[in-house]
């Protein structure tokens, strides 16, 4: 059965979608015990979805799409590197590794269906950010340190940086 592209690109059935996927996860029918990935591993079926959902909000709300995934793909860019930890909850509460996280701001407001979105885009390899490891609003103070870093690209009002 061929589904109509207007369907597939609705806002109801994306929301639709992560009702129903975080409902199983959340009544445990979502993977089989044989499935489950090794621990740290980043997976949809951990909380660290949600957790990297809610970063994406408190770091990224008003940005392009693309600047959310962006902000999702340098958390798992560090994860793949060897000077940062290796979950995904661990990259972000490294200390002073992110200002909404230091500030409490990741716990103030859940998180709406396009950061799950962005978050899944970015866990399913999507990374406009060509590898970044940092990002920052010029526009806010920031350390001059991290104007030493190799800019790769800007999205929207974050500059990502290697």
């Amino acid at each position: 059965m061929k589904i109509p592209k207007k369907l597939l690109n609705s806002k109801a059935l994306i929301i639709l979608t992560v009702i129903i996927v975080l409902g199983a996860f959340l009544l445990g029918l979502a993977v089989p015990q044989s499935q489950v990935p090794e621990a740290g591993a980043a997976s949809p079926y951990s909380y660290e979805i949600m957790l990297l959902a809610r970063l994406i909000r408190a770091e990224a709300e008003g940005e392009p799409f693309a600047g959310q995934v962006g902000v999702a793909s340098v958390v798992l860019n560090r994860i793949r590197h060897p000077s940062f930890p290796h979950s995904i909850a661990s990259v972000i509460f490294q200390p002073h590794a992110f200002e909404s996280v230091s500030r409490g701001l990741i716990w103030r407001r859940a998180p709406a269906a396009q950061h799950i979105r962005a978050a899944l885009a970015a866990l399913n390899g999507w990374d406009p950010t060509f590898g970044a490891l940092f990002f920052w609003n010029p526009a806010k103070r920031v350390s001059p340190w991290i104007w030493t870093r190799r800019i790769i690209t800007q999205i929207g009002r974050h500059i990502f940086a290697r």
